[in-house]
């Protein structure tokens, strides 16, 4: 009885599957499949296709694209382990079929790539803030304040990789794919080095003004003499618990909401008294009598801190008064720290415990960015203004210190809140 596999001169070379005939696939059977395999892949390649062809890639905010670009891709991924699984003589739509791109064999960006695109597109001006949070022309000054080196990529590529991800907390792969890198760790790469040049070139806008009577003019409005600035805390999240949940960061923000010191990286479980007293804001006597900072009632009442009376049923006048002007002052804090988590969604992602090490040093540079940018008279984000972003969790708050005032602080806060009584009847 003959052999029902052919022999080896019969396939001339070709391999296919040697099985009994009753188990051979019906070929009507087979031709069915091809007809619901094919348009599917089809179907996904022109979605993808789609997204660049009408420039939606371009027009969509982010926050739209980037699920939809995601979609697409775990769909090319679940169909070509679908195909995996069919018969040889169907797996001929492989997974090139769905325009996947692969692995490229050079680092420089594709001439395609969306980040190209965007820089010719008619949509740049209004694209660039929705992607990047901050216009173009501030992109460029931006660009021309960190002196970036052109390594594997040219720094144009770079910066805009580094603030798309701070932007959006996008995956390093999603970048790579937007930015047509030949590998995810060249989008990690820049990113990283891009923080570095910001720490580096932007740290004098940190720097606390000799002239104090720069920083005191703004609290004029405010009939608060003498005051420098506002002093808050904030917390970013941290998946482990081994950190308390989170990392706190200490500020000093002056009257146009600017941070002029920060301190960040503190265990989540530290109270900020017990931060206060071991940073060097503490230590260096930045501010020093007559001259002072506002700080929430979480912090100790100090005669340069002056922190909000308790009040009660029976609290005079004097203090409620000067509890409300405080509370103005104070949410300048809350504002600039808001400011800057709106723009740099990635601050308010959880970071996992491998790379809390990097975090504080992201949010400095996500702090300095929003001082440049403050400078420039860039607007608020649009995304703030339209509220297309979903708010982070709120983390827990601060508990009220629970020591003794400092007697020189009583004082200075009583003398404050009987000017506030004189110069501001009503608040």
């Amino acid at each position: 009885m003959p052999s029902p596999c052919p022999s080896p001169a019969e396939t001339s070379g070709k391999r296919k599957a040697c099985s009994p005939p009753s188990s051979d696939p019906d070929p009507e059977k087979k031709r069915l499949k091809k007809l619901q395999v094919k348009p599917l892949a089809s179907s996904l390649s022109l979605s993808r296709r789609l997204l660049s062809s009408l420039d939606l890639d371009l027009t969509l905010p982010p926050s739209l694209s980037l699920p939809l670009d995601s979609s697409l891709l775990s769909a090319a991924l679940s169909l070509s382990r679908l195909l995996s699984l069919l018969p040889l003589p169907l797996q001929s739509l492989s997974l090139a079929s769905t325009s996947i791109p692969p692995s490229l064999p050079l680092p420089l960006p594709l001439p395609s790539s969306w980040f190209l695109r965007l820089l010719s597109s008619p949509h740049s001006p209004s694209a660039f803030p929705l992607s990047f949070r901050l216009s173009r022309p501030a992109f460029y000054s931006l660009l021309q304040s960190l002196h970036l080196p052109f390594s594997s990529l040219p720094p144009h590529h770079m910066l805009a990789i580094a603030l798309f991800r701070l932007a959006h907390a996008a995956p390093f792969p999603t970048i790579a794919r937007r930015f047509g890198l030949s590998s995810p760790s060249l989008a990690c790469q820049a990113f990283y080095q891009v923080c570095h040049a910001i720490t580096t070139r932007l740290s004098h806008l940190f720097a606390f003004s000799s002239d104090i009577t720069l920083h005191t003019q703004g609290f004029h409005h405010l009939s608060l003499p003498n005051c420098c600035a506002a002093l808050g805390y904030t917390r970013f999240p941290i998946k482990h618990d081994s950190l308390g949940g989170s990392l706190i960061a200490q500020a000093l923000i002056d009257s146009n909401g600017r941070f002029i010191d920060l301190s960040v990286g503190w265990h989540g479980s530290m109270k900020p008294f017990q931060i206060l007293t071991r940073s060097n804001l503490y230590h260096t006597q930045l501010v020093s009598p007559p001259r002072y900072v506002l700080g929430g009632s979480c912090c100790p009442l100090l005669p340069w801190l002056i922190t909000p009376y308790q009040i009660g049923p029976e609290s005079p006048s004097t203090h409620v008064v000067f509890n409300q002007v405080h509370a103005c002052a104070m949410e300048m804090v809350n504002k600039a720290f808001g400011l800057v988590k709106d723009r740099w969604r990635l601050l308010g992602e959880k970071w996992k415990e491998g790379q809390a090490e990097a975090l504080p040093y992201v949010v400095v540079a996500g702090c300095l960015l929003h001082n440049f940018l403050e400078n420039c008279g860039e607007p608020v984000p649009e995304k703030v203004l339209l509220g297309t972003e979903l708010l982070p969790e709120p983390l827990p708050g601060f508990a009220d210190f629970e020591g003794e005032g400092d007697e020189g602080g009583i004082r200075m806060r009583d003398a404050l809140a009987s000017h506030l009584i004189m110069a501001r009847p009503q608040v």
